[in-house]
């Protein structure tokens, strides 16, 4: 079974929201929501990672000074066995806007129950209600 590193962030509003996006229409599990974030490419830091796909993603700007490690979390899928690193962030450059035609929304950690989210996702609710 191949194993996945994946890299997902928290970023943090100053209302205490979080960012979360629904995962578009080809991807596996699409219809889902998620943190921003994805694999972790050969050659290359969870912190590089997340700046790339921060980018990526919502065409913003993150510095590796601006990411703090929060948690990790494990799930066994079905095509894979990923292992998720969350990043939590307050801070960042240029106006959010999603580049794979993506939905976003700022929900407060206690709302998750309002949202279809990716199990390996689920389990970092917890600890933002506790962090915010």
């Amino acid at each position: 079974m191949e194993i996945k590193l994946v890299v997902a962030c928290a970023l943090i509003n100053e209302q205490g929201k979080v960012l979360i996006n629904k995962r578009p229409k080809g991807k596996d599990y699409a219809g889902y929501w998620e943190f921003p974030g994805g694999k972790v490419e050969e050659n290359e830091t969870p912190e590089e990672a997340i700046i790339r796909e921060l980018k990526e993603e919502i065409n913003i700007d993150v510095s590796a000074a601006c990411l703090a490690p929060l948690s990790f979390t494990e799930k066994n899928y079905e095509k894979y066995y990923v292992v998720v690193l969350l990043y939590v962030c307050r801070k960042w450059e240029g106006f959010m806007k999603p580049m794979e035609n993506q939905e976003l929304a700022w929900i407060f950690p206690k709302d998750i129950a309002d949202y279809k989210v990716l199990p390996a996702d689920k389990s970092f609710f917890a600890t933002l209600r506790d962090l915010i």
